[in-house]
């Protein structure tokens, strides 16, 4: 199943997420205690329209609900538009006790709420962890293009970035995967915000229960986020005590490595850009010259194939397909063509003709 609806009517022409204008008409937590969280949110909208609509994606858990709370003041205070989005996985029995909580938040708030539930396709191959996950980025697309906005907001916060490093570390990720999350990216045609990567989470959780002692109201606990059967689970059960008694300072120190590979990134995207510009590239169907391409080192040919995929808005492949593309291109004759070259990353291929390479849609 996958619908959505709306249990708050939709406010997105008044300029307000609510009746009150100013602020909250309740205080619902100490605004001066929390003003720090508030300021962060401010200056990761500062550059949006001050009529353009957000959204929160909503799990009901304790961080998402601090920068519901955070996002309800402020967008109120700012007369913009903000929607709570929330996703029925149905993947827990516990679900509709954790919507029926959303929905009370949301009343609090008095900020709409869009509801959708989903199917997780757990026989997708991919793990239910990333199947969930897609699942999940498609539906905020689609509550998104419903509500006619195109910003959404996360609640990744520090430690959920130091986990992400040590993950992709662990899975053996390059400098891209070592940058982690971004305080904004895109994805499904959406803008992601990620306002409080740098804030430790243990504010977001004293903001939840300042709130909870004011409307008796808790947030959900989600059982994934313990459980040993899932990667990020078993890391916080079985690595994270040890890492946090010898390294009481990790969350800090791998939240500076990704803000360090994000900087190395950016270097290596001028480098990348500059090199496509010199491989004769076509602005209608994306090729470029395989003989301009093989003057290149080694490693600049890799780097500059990446950041071509990428520009493509695909999936980038692991290491392992890349280098396997890398040594079908280094082969081919200087004429090639695409007989000789079989690369496929479903749903594109690579072709190979004229010496000019391209990638195309495969056929149904």
């Amino acid at each position: 199943m996958d619908d959505s609806r709306k249990s708050v009517p939709d406010l997105s022409g008044s300029g307000e997420s609510g009746s009150a204008s100013g602020a909250l008409a309740v205080e619902l937590f100490d605004r001066q205690q929390f003003a720090e969280l508030t300021r962060t949110l401010s200056h990761s909208l500062a550059n949006l329209p001050s009529q353009e609509p957000v959204a929160v994606a909503l799990s009901g858990g304790a961080d998402s609900s601090a920068l519901a709370l955070i996002a309800a003041d402020l967008c109120k205070s700012q007369a913009r538009p903000l929607y709570l989005f929330h996703i029925h996985h149905g993947l827990f029995a516990e679900a509709d006790e954790w919507l029926r909580r959303v929905e009370v938040l949301a009343s609090h708030l008095d900020a709409p709420l869009v509801v959708k539930h989903v199917e997780v396709q757990t026989d997708s191959g991919k793990g239910i962890e990333a199947a969930a996950r897609q699942a999940r980025y498609e539906a905020l697309s689609s509550m998104s293009a419903e509500c006619k906005l195109n910003v959404v907001l996360l609640a990744h916060h520090r430690q959920d970035q130091a986990e992400t490093v040590l993950l992709r570390l662990l899975r053996g990720a390059g400098v891209q995967g070592l940058a982690a999350m971004r305080t904004e990216s895109q994805r499904e045609g959406l803008r992601l915000f990620r306002p409080w990567l740098d804030v430790d989470r243990a504010e977001m959780l004293a903001l939840v229960s300042d709130f909870g002692r004011r409307a008796g109201w808790l947030p959900v606990a989600d059982p994934s986020n313990a459980d040993p059967r899932y990667a990020r689970g078993a890391l916080r059960r079985d690595v994270l005590p040890a890492i946090q008694a010898h390294w009481p300072a990790w969350q800090q120190t791998l939240a500076r490595h990704a803000r360090q590979a994000q900087d190395a990134i950016e270097v290596l995207d001028e480098v990348a850009a500059s090199d496509l510009e010199g491989l004769d590239p076509d602005a209608n169907d994306g090729s470029f010259s395989l003989k301009l391409w093989r003057l290149l080192s080694p490693a600049r040919q890799a780097l500059v194939l990446r950041y071509w995929i990428q520009k493509q808005g695909i999936a980038m492949p692991g290491d392992r397909k890349l280098n396997e593309l890398l040594r079908q291109l280094r082969q081919l004759h200087q004429m090639g063509s695409d007989r000789d070259l079989l690369w496929r990353h479903d749903p594109y291929s690579v072709r190979c003709r004229q010496a000019r390479v391209f990638l195309e849609p495969n056929s149904p």
